[in-house]
């Protein structure tokens, strides 16, 4: 989205906002499918749950990943107008609850529905067994997270040498293992990642099949990059080795899932701050904006990332720090930001800033989070 717009839209809304360009989460949509032709889209509706972020995705055919009864329930909105067998359809072939550890709440509400949820662990395959009986399960492995921005195998996964006995243990309980899952870490620029993954993933099913199980699908779990900067791999090369490894072995019949959710949506959000401040700190000028880490700028804390400021003024620039509004240090967006002298009431807008960001953001000490703006719904 151009700066001009930007600018507009922060004059007519107010700060801090928050832009969400609907045309280019269409965009990245018809990009992931059009690299993985094989793959069915399951929207990570974590990275940012807004409903009519949720709304486009499914109007392209998209189906969800999700990980609380709410995110369930933002999707279930979408699709609640639907005849109840239509609905229940919907639900099995295009919702995955992808959270291995669920409440026994959880288990309960979700029972009607039948849905497909993962699981690591045999206390998990007892509580499912007995408060969702009706849920169909994808055992989550363990794989490597090496160079993943964040990483999450340490949390979630069983080990592949102990998969089979898991399937069984399922299997026990009257349960059915309809297939695999794996996630090799957010922002995964590594693919050796996904090619280990997938490997690991087709001993597993060759194993489950020589004890009489026959899988069906397999969850390559999301991890896809944003191209937040050049350093990133291009999404058709990383898509060529994977569908190739995944092409050679796992046969046609076999569905493949993929959650992704940061490359979908972080190109498609811009956020835009006003400056509230500016003072000399330890010989280095510092603006302070009425955005920050604890609402749409999240991602400098729990995700790993950096985002960049940008001016809509141009002129000669100094490497200048950039804080948020609240009276906590933490709240620091930068330390080191190129931009011009700025006065107080002028803006800074970031790029790129659409993945997990907004979705993080509280009320810390007062500050509401930034006005969300939708345009080319």
């Amino acid at each position: 989205m151009n700066a001009k717009t930007l600018l507009s839209l922060a004059k007519k809304h107010g700060t801090p906002l928050f832009v969400v360009d609907h045309d280019e989460l269409r965009k990245n949509y018809r990009l992931f499918r059009k690299h993985f032709p094989r793959v069915q889209i399951y929207y990570a509706v974590k990275v940012n749950s807004d409903p009519a972020i949720v709304k486009t995705f499914y109007e392209l055919g998209g189906s969800f990943d999700v990980a609380s009864m709410q995110e369930f329930h933002t999707v279930y909105e979408n699709i609640k107008g639907l005849p109840a067998k239509a609905r229940q359809d919907f639900i099995w072939d295009k919702v995955i609850y992808a959270n291995p550890i669920k409440p026994v709440e959880t288990l309960h509400e979700l029972d009607r529905y039948k849905p497909l949820v993962t699981y690591d662990n045999h206390e998990e395959v007892k509580k499912i067994a007995k408060h969702a009986p009706h849920a169909g399960l994808a055992l989550r492995l363990r794989v490597p997270n090496t160079g993943s921005m964040v990483e999450l195998s340490s949390k979630f996964g069983a080990l592949p040498g102990e998969a089979v006995d898991l399937i069984t243990f399922a299997h026990e309980q009257g349960l059915v293992v309809e297939g695999l899952s794996f996630h090799v870490g957010s922002q995964c620029t590594n693919p050796q990642n996904f090619i280990q993954a997938i490997h690991l993933s087709a001993g597993v099913f060759a194993e489950a099949k020589s004890r009489g199980f026959n899988l069906k699908l397999l969850d390559i779990g999301g991890g896809f990059p944003a191209a937040y900067d050049a350093t990133v791999p291009k999404f058709s090369a990383l898509a060529k080795k994977i569908n190739h490894e995944l092409d050679r072995l796992f046969p046609p019949e076999i569905e493949i899932l993929a959650e992704p959710g940061r490359f979908l949506v972080a190109s498609a959000g811009n956020a835009v701050s006003k400056i509230i401040g500016k003072a000399i700190r330890n010989e280095k000028m510092s603006y302070y904006v009425d955005d920050g880490v604890y609402h749409t700028y999240s991602g400098v804390i729990f995700d790993h990332c950096t985002y960049h400021l940008q001016s809509f003024k141009k002129g000669p620039t100094q490497i200048c720090a950039v804080f948020g509004p609240t009276c906590d240090a933490l709240d620091t967006i930068s330390l080191a930001e190129q931009l011009p002298e700025l006065e107080i009431g002028e803006y800074l807008y970031s790029e790129n800033i659409g993945a997990y960001s907004a979705a993080s953001s509280t009320h810390f000490n007062g500050f509401p989070p930034a006005k969300v703006v939708h345009v080319n719904e």
